[in-house]
């Protein structure tokens, strides 16, 4: 069990340099007692990238994506960078991949968003022979992907685990039986037990994979100002109360809107939130949108966690 943080990327955007604010939060996040730290992906700077970055100028941490939208994007490219990006951080990299939204699709790339279960597990078997073996040789219905010369990195050991944010049953199973695990945003305790960890561990036992894991993403703060920080968990979380997947976990998750599930309260509100996270299955619990608040709230927020994880690893 770790605990870690994920960054947003209109935060780092916000700040005059993303990849020198990257580097020092990475710095804040290992001093502070965390495990990891996570790049959210957008069209700005690139989470790969930076993870790669981060990873190297903090040794103490684990990097990662979270996640990267395989919609309009090639196995083989995602492949190269992310065996890079592993080999930067001497095996600290872990690859979060997204099934991605046709809003964010279609008339960006003008790429149509159809089929995703089909393409996730085109993508995926693509990407697992690059990461596995060196090289591909695949013609699928979504996509062809066939290296003509050695496609493995040097130095990119172990192999890059490769986890999805799967939250769907379709989008689960494959992930189970392709994928090292999940990262699911959004998600209650008792819908995680039941809608995340049950079918993809079954999914991935079928497939003679090792238990798969569950890196819970959860938005929180710890705070005083619990009617400032609705507010701004209202405004932060509404773009996904119209998106079906997650409608559909929220739902199950008990709640009516997004902003339902972000965690707010005091140490010990959060602690026993995290804990319910730990008891439902997960492996990773990993606290986004910790700046909803006040930056002394923030580093309240990591300074908890720091000491959570720190206990998790005793």
């Amino acid at each position: 069990m770790s605990l870690g943080i994920a960054l947003s990327p209109f935060t780092l955007d916000a700040t005059d340099h993303a990849v020198d604010a990257a580097v020092a939060a990475g710095r804040q996040a290992a001093a502070a007692g965390l495990s990891s730290l996570w790049f959210g992906h957008t069209f700005s700077h690139d989470s790969i990238v930076l993870s790669a970055v981060v990873g190297r100028e903090v040794p103490e941490l684990e990097v990662g994506t979270s996640a990267v939208p395989i919609s309009a994007r090639h196995p083989l490219l995602i492949a190269s960078q992310a065996q890079t990006a592993q080999a930067a951080t001497h095996g600290r990299f872990a690859l979060g991949l997204a099934l991605g939204t046709a809003a964010f699709t279609e008339p960006v790339f003008g790429v149509t968003f159809d089929r995703p279960i089909a393409r996730l597990r085109e993508f995926l078997t693509a990407l697992r022979s690059v990461l596995d073996t060196g090289t591909v040789d695949f013609h699928g219905e979504t996509l062809t992907a066939v290296a003509p010369l050695p496609a493995a990195v040097a130095g990119a050991k172990p192999t890059v685990p490769v986890l999805v944010a799967a939250m769907g049953p379709q989008a689960l199973r494959v992930t189970g039986e392709l994928a090292d695990g999940t990262l699911p945003f959004l998600v209650g305790p008792k819908a995680l037990a039941e809608q995340i960890v049950a079918p993809i561990t079954k999914a991935a036992e079928r497939a003679g994979r090792s238990a798969p894991r569950i890196v819970a993403m959860v938005p929180g703060v710890v705070t005083a100002d619990i009617e400032g920080a609705r507010a701004a968990a209202e405004e932060s979380t509404a773009f996904y109360n119209d998106i079906p997947s997650y409608q559909r976990i929220i739902e199950l998750s008990g709640a009516s809107r997004a902003a339902e599930l972000v965690v707010i309260g005091d140490e010990q509100t959060i602690a026993d939130r995290v804990a319910e996270y730990f008891e439902a299955g997960a492996t990773d619990v990993v606290f986004a949108q910790t700046d909803l608040t006040t930056p002394a709230d923030e580093q309240r927020t990591w300074q908890l966690l720091g000491e959570l994880n720190r206990s998790a690893q005793q």
